[in-house]
């Protein structure tokens, strides 16, 4: 006869599930407890934020009372915050101020996490090192094969964000070899292609904004990143409210709930009104049923859906460029935005129509032709993005089996896609109404 059948049995399931859902605490492990200590020697105090695992996000801060609106979530201490200040205060510093033609705030940052991650046990960060992820899942990270399978738009914003850390690399080479005095390997191991990608994803994908004033020693690119040990655990929700800011009275980064939180839940904070392209392509991760999200149609896709024996196509695509109506043309969960469905009119004005191609700008609408037209024309697009996207799902379950190494990027590019194919159906339904509701 088997145990735990009854309803102790049950509780005891429903139970551990819960606790699985909430969180499980890693409070207790080596690398939190020493990063706490750490911590409170520079002045944080904090007994309400535990470490800890959770299903839906990964690793991130799970309250251990009742949050309600207004509260404060977390106050670090400026002494905990990693600033272009601090690297200054380095041994880098001096270098770095005699550098010509002077180095960014970002490549500054950059530098100090590589010299201090090769010092080890003889940094004074290393606490905080140790917490860092080893590896990151943004697009510059990615294998050229996954890269292909992006949506076209976050496609190129990938392969630009590899060229720009690539470019980065090239051009600092003769910086980082000024600092060899510094060390006793040679700094071309140390400050190698991998150690600066691993570090420009760090300062990318983990800073909070700080304005801080400019510098002579550094160039004229914004000084405006902090990284903020502890509280970069927060992790991100599109539907919670937060405040954050410096607080020059307490000389602490706060940040304040506008949101309930439950006893034993995840604190979760809002990075930005962003959708999942911007989420993945900043910070390496997607988020379900994002209500920011929409999915781009490019201008190609748009236009390969009129004649090119339209005399007035040039005149009409000419009158959309002038008027940035070739770009940010996306469908949401609410269906096509406004700016596709304005760009689709323009295109599908009949000849008599033309003249009034302005007053359709601003949002009129030219005739009842017009408007089945460019409401077919947007079904049609939205079909053809839904057989894409299906198809590249399949493209991408079939390289999970045959690239096991490539699993973990290839999950989340499917759950990009797969938010996507989401939004394509709800926009094919609505649709599907208003094209009942023009016949």
């Amino acid at each position: 006869m088997k145990k735990s059948r009854g309803r102790t049995g049950r509780k005891r399931r429903r139970k551990h599930l819960k606790s699985f859902m909430d969180g499980v605490n890693c409070s207790h492990k080596l690398e939190y407890i020493k990063l706490k200590k750490w911590l409170k020697e520079r002045g944080f105090e904090d007994s309400n934020l535990r470490p800890a695992e959770f299903w839906g996000t990964g690793r991130g801060l799970m309250t251990t009372k009742a949050l309600q609106a207004g509260d404060v979530i977390i106050s670090l201490p400026e002494k905990c915050l990693l600033t272009t200040s601090t690297v200054l205060s380095s041994c880098l510093g001096g270098h770095i101020e005699q550098w010509k033609p002077p180095v960014s705030p970002l490549l500054a940052l950059c530098t100090f996490l590589i010299a201090e991650k090769h010092s080890g046990q003889k940094s004074p960060w290393k606490p905080y090192l140790d917490v860092l992820p080893r590896t990151y899942t943004c697009p510059a990270c990615l294998q050229p094969d996954v890269i292909n399978l992006l949506p076209q738009p976050l496609k190129h914003k990938a392969q630009e964000q590899k060229m720009m850390i690539q470019e980065l690399f090239t051009s600092s080479k003769a910086f980082f070899s000024s600092l060899q005095p510094l060390f006793a390997e040679s700094t071309g191991k140390i400050f190698n292609f991998g150690a600066l990608q691993w570090a420009w994803c760090t300062v990318n994908t983990r800073t909070i904004y700080m304005k801080h004033p400019h510098r002579d020693c550094f160039s004229l690119e914004p000084d405006v990143y902090a990284l903020a040990p502890y509280l970069d655990l927060l992790n991100h929700s599109p539907n919670v409210q937060v405040k954050a800011g410096f607080n020059e009275q307490t000389r602490s980064y706060e940040i304040w709930t506008n949101s309930q939180c439950k006893k034993y839940q995840e604190v979760l904070i809002c990075y930005g009104p962003h959708d999942n392209q911007r989420l993945l392509l900043e910070y390496g991760f997607v988020a379900m049923d994002n209500p920011h999200s929409s999915v781009y149609v490019s201008a190609d896709i748009l236009l390969k859906y009129f004649s090119p024996l339209d005399k007035q196509r040039k005149a009409k695509v000419s009158i959309l460029k002038d008027h940035d109506f070739l770009e940010n043309l996306t469908f949401g969960w609410e269906g096509p935005s406004w700016r596709l469905l304005t760009a689709l009119r323009v295109l599908s004005l009949a000849a008599e129509e033309f003249a009034c191609w302005r007053r359709v700008l601003l949002g009129d609408v030219s005739s009842a032709r017009n408007e089945q037209q460019a409401l077919a024309t947007a079904a049609k697009i939205c079909q053809f993005l839904m057989e894409e996207t299906q198809q590249v799902l399949l493209q991408i379950s079939q390289l999970k089996r045959d690239r096991e190494n490539l699993k973990p990027h290839l999950d989340l590019v499917e759950m990009l896609r797969s938010e996507d194919l989401k939004i394509l159906q709800k926009s094919a339904e609505i649709l599907c109404n208003l094209n009942l509701g023009t016949t």
